[in-house]
Parts: structure tokens; sequence; C-alpha cells
């Protein structure tokens, strides 16, 4: 993926507003982001989609992935 300047902190920033917005949309209200666009109910898909999107972001700039520590039993690994 191409850099796009997106900061873990930008990325957790916008996870939140789009989670804020999502609440505030099924409880009837408009909203309004700081860059001028206002969605309604009718926006919920475009909502969703959003924070589907800033979650990845947040996943991907993570660093930290799950690890298999210790020896296989049964044909799992304990994850870490």
């Amino acid at each position: 993926m191409a850099d796009l300047g997106i900061t873990l902190e930008i990325a957790s920033a916008r996870v939140a507003e789009y989670l804020k917005a999502e609440l505030g949309v099924l409880n009837g209200q408009a909203v309004k982001f700081a860059d001028g666009r206002e969605l309604t109910r009718a926006d919920l898909k475009e909502i969703r989609e959003g924070l589907v999107f800033w979650q990845a972001q947040v996943a991907s700039l993570g660093g930290v992935k799950p690890r298999a520590v210790g020896r296989v039993r049964r044909g799992t690994y304990r994850m870490r």
C-alpha cells in the first residue's frame, strides 16, 4: 500500500469520529464532520464503510501482530 502519510494517531482519531457518527445517526441525528460533510441516517452505509476503512488502517499501522509461542499441542499454537 502506498504511504498516504497516515499515522496511527490519525487513523485512531478517525475511527473514533466514525464511531461517534454511527451512534449519532442511529439515534436519529444528522452528523457534521470537520470537513463540512453532513450525513444522515440514509448515509449509514457510507459511515460504516468509512469505519471499516479506518479500522483496517489502525490494524495495519499497529505494528505488533500476534505470534505463535511455545510448541504445537493438538495441532494449535498458543497466540500471544
